[in-house]
């Protein structure tokens, strides 16, 4: 865990690295021992141990001695930023009604930091092995919401997230360089939308298209998860072409309503 290069004297580091030892467990890292967390937050064995010991106390995290794991309890730490967003709930309608319409998953994420997170999920047949639900998150360079969300970044805020981005190779398709992301970024931009076939995980495609705010700006990216099962370029090509358009209509209907509750 580096330093924050623009902390002041409002910085609390101890907080920032209560934080990170939260942040170091995820899908792949459900378990880990004091070495592994130390390791994964680049703090000392001794500083490590006294965040994990804090927060078995605080109830945020459960030890059998060994191999330490987040309780149910960190739940809290997001609920509140989520139960006060209105755009999943105004979204919720738009989204199930695409899914039943398509049969298949539809999702709206926001981009934070170098994730996305996701806010609202209709579950239809499950495609991916990792469960996902509102507060879900995966690396924005490996998926279709992700690539709809950064495209619309200004130049400074793209350079910055390259910056701290870690590109990693989720599958033998995931683009891991910035010259191949940004080329792709530069076609999201020009077409309005993102396709991602097997770079988040194997046997999973994605299509997504950005929702606008009132001032024409990004607020969200909404999708739909696809089984992998067409080879063909042309094939794939022709379900793209169809999505792509009901993708735009519930996008357009979500902005809509956003604008008229004032919620965007």
């Amino acid at each position: 865990m580096t330093e924050n290069p623009a902390a002041g004297d409002q910085f609390v580091q101890s907080l920032a690295r209560g934080l990170a030892v939260i942040r170091a467990f995820d899908a792949d890292h459900q378990e880990m021992t004091l070495s592994e967390v130390a390791a994964r937050t680049e703090l000392t064995r001794a500083t490590a141990r006294r965040f994990l010991h804090t927060l078995v106390e605080l109830g945020y995290m459960r030890t059998d001695g060994r191999l330490f794991a987040l309780t149910p309890l960190v739940l809290q730490l997001g609920y509140a930023y989520l139960s006060g967003q209105q755009l999943p709930e105004l979204a919720q309608p738009f989204l199930e009604d695409l899914s039943h319409r398509e049969g298949e998953s539809t999702s709206m994420a926001i981009l934070d930091g170098t994730d996305i997170v996701y806010l609202a999920r209709i579950h239809t047949r499950r495609i991916i092995s990792v469960g996902i639900s509102p507060g879900t998150r995966f690396p924005a360079h490996a998926t279709s919401m992700g690539r709809v969300l950064l495209a619309a970044l200004q130049p400074a805020e793209l350079d910055a997230y390259f910056a701290t981005a870690r590109l990693e190779q989720l599958t033998p398709r995931t683009l891991t360089s910035r010259e191949a992301i940004e080329a792709e970024l530069a076609r999201v931009r020009t077409q309005g939308y993102a396709v991602v076939d097997q770079e988040l995980e194997v046997g999973l495609r994605s299509v997504a298209v950005p929702v606008l705010g009132a001032d024409g700006r990004t607020v969200a990216a909404i999708n739909l998860a696809l089984s992998a099962r067409l080879d063909g370029d042309e094939d794939r090509n022709a379900e793209v072409a169809r999505l792509v358009p009901e993708l735009r209509k519930a996008a357009a209907d979500i902005a809509d309503a956003a604008r008229a509750a004032g919620v965007a």
